[in-house]
C-alpha cells in the first residue's frame, strides 16, 4: 500500500467522526508526521476533543488524556519517584505525558508552573523527575485544547509555550447540512466507539522518515526565510517568527506536501501553512490590537507583497 492509500485510509476513518472537517484532519496529521504539537482553540462544542479521540484512535498507540485544572500540579503531568521498601530504592511512576498521543484538555486552565512542565517533553521528548532523564517513547504528539472565549480562572499560554505548537488552528461551526448529518450519525450510536485503528505505530514511523525525503527546493528555503523575515520588519508587530518558526514552516510543508502525494514542495504549500505555524509565534504592537489588526492577517499581507519562487521542474 503506497503512503497515499494509507494516508486517505485514515482521514477517512477520521471523517466518519469529524463530518465536513477534512481540511482540519490533514492539518492535525501533518503536524503528527512533521514530529510537531498542535493547539486548537475555539467554543466549546465544535468538535476538538473528538478530533484528538478520532486521531488517536485511527493510530494503534497509547492514548493519554490530561484534563488541566487549576490545582494540577507538574508531578501530576510528569510523574513521581516512590520509593519502594522492597527494593529499598525509588521508582520512577510516569505521568499521563508519558504517552503517544496525549490530549492536553483545556490546557489555559492550568497554572503557568504546570504549563512549563510541558516545555521539555515538548520540545525534546523526555522529561526530567529528581534529576533523572526520561525518554518519552515515539511517536510522541501533543493536541492541546483550549477555549478563547471564558477568560476567568484561565491562565494566557506563555510566548514560549505557544512557541512549542507546530499549529494553532481553530475548528469552526459546521455548515447546516453538515450539522443535519453530526445529529443523523449520533441518532441510535457513539460514532467514536465504532472507530478501528487503521495504521500502526510502524508504518507511522515510516511516514515520518518518509517526510525526511521530501524535497525543498532552495529557492523555497529562501521564500520560507523571507516571509519570516517581514514579520521581524513589520510596524504592527513587537516580536517577530524566530528561526524556529521558519525551521517549523519548512518541516510542516515537507509533511503537507507527502500528504498531497508529492515528493516536493510548492510555493503553495508555504502560503497555504504559514498562518497557522507563524500566527502565533508573533507578539503584536498595542496599536495593532486596538486597531483590531491580527496576527493572521498580517501574515496574509506579507504573502502578498514577498516575492514567489518562479516555477521550477519540481515546483509544478
Amino acid at each position: 500500500m503506497s503512503y497515499a492509500q494509507v494516508i486517505d485510509k485514515v482521514l477517512g476513518n477520521i471523517e466518519k467522526v469529524m463530518i465536513g472537517k477534512r481540511d482540519i484532519a490533514e492539518l492535525s496529521l501533518t503536524a503528527l508526521l512533521a514530529g510537531g504539537h498542535v493547539l486548537l482553540e475555539d467554543v466549546p462544542g465544535v468538535g476538538k476533543t473528538m478530533m484528538v479521540k478520532a486521531l488517536a484512535k485511527s493510530i494503534g498507540a497509547s492514548f493519554k488524556r490530561i484534563q488541566f485544572t487549576p490545582d494540577l500540579l507538574p508531578s501530576d503531568v510528569l510523574g513521581v519517584s516512590i520509593y519502594n521498601p522492597r527494593e529499598m530504592e525509588f521508582e520512577f511512576r510516569p505521568g499521563p505525558i508519558v504517552g503517544n498521543i496525549v490530549l492536553a484538555d483545556e490546557i489555559n486552565r492550568t497554572s503557568p508552573k504546570t504549563q512549563a512542565a510541558l516545555l521539555e517533553s515538548m520540545e525534546e521528548s523526555s522529561v526530567t523527575v529528581d534529576g533523572e532523564t526520561i525518554r518519552i517513547p515515539q511517536p510522541f504528539f501533543v493536541m492541546a485544547t483550549q477555549n478563547p472565549i471564558e477568560y476567568e480562572g484561565t491562565y494566557p499560554l506563555p510566548e514560549a509555550q505557544l512557541d512549542r505548537f507546530l499549529f494553532k488552528l481553530k475548528m469552526g461551526y459546521p455548515n447546516r447540512g453538515e450539522e443535519i448529518e453530526v445529529l443523523s450519525r449520533a441518532e441510535k450510536s457513539v460514532p467514536i466507539d465504532h472507530l478501528e485503528t487503521v495504521l500502526t505505530i510502524q508504518e507511522l514511523a515510516e511516514l515520518q522518515e518518509a517526510v525526511k525525503e521530501v524535497n525543498v527546493d532552495h529557492t523555497i528555503k529562501t521564500y520560507i526565510v523571507d516571509c519570516a523575515s517581514e514579520t521581524r520588519k513589520n510596524p504592527h508587530v513587537y516580536l517577530g517568527v524566530s528561526p524556529r518558526g521558519s525551521l517549523a514552516l519548512m518541516k510542516s510543508c515537507q509533511a503537507y506536501a507527502l500528504i498531497k502525494g508529492r515528493t516536493f514542495v510548492k510555493p503553495d504549500d508555504v502560503k497555504y501553512l504559514a498562518p497557522f505555524v507563524f500566527g502565533h509565534r508573533m507578539i503584536l504592537r498595542s496599536e495593532a490590537k486596538y486597531e483590531g489588526i491580527t496576527a493572521n492577517e498580517i501574515v496574509e499581507r506579507i504573502l502578498t507583497r514577498v516575492s514567489v519562487p518562479i516555477d521550477r521542474v519540481g515546483l509544478k
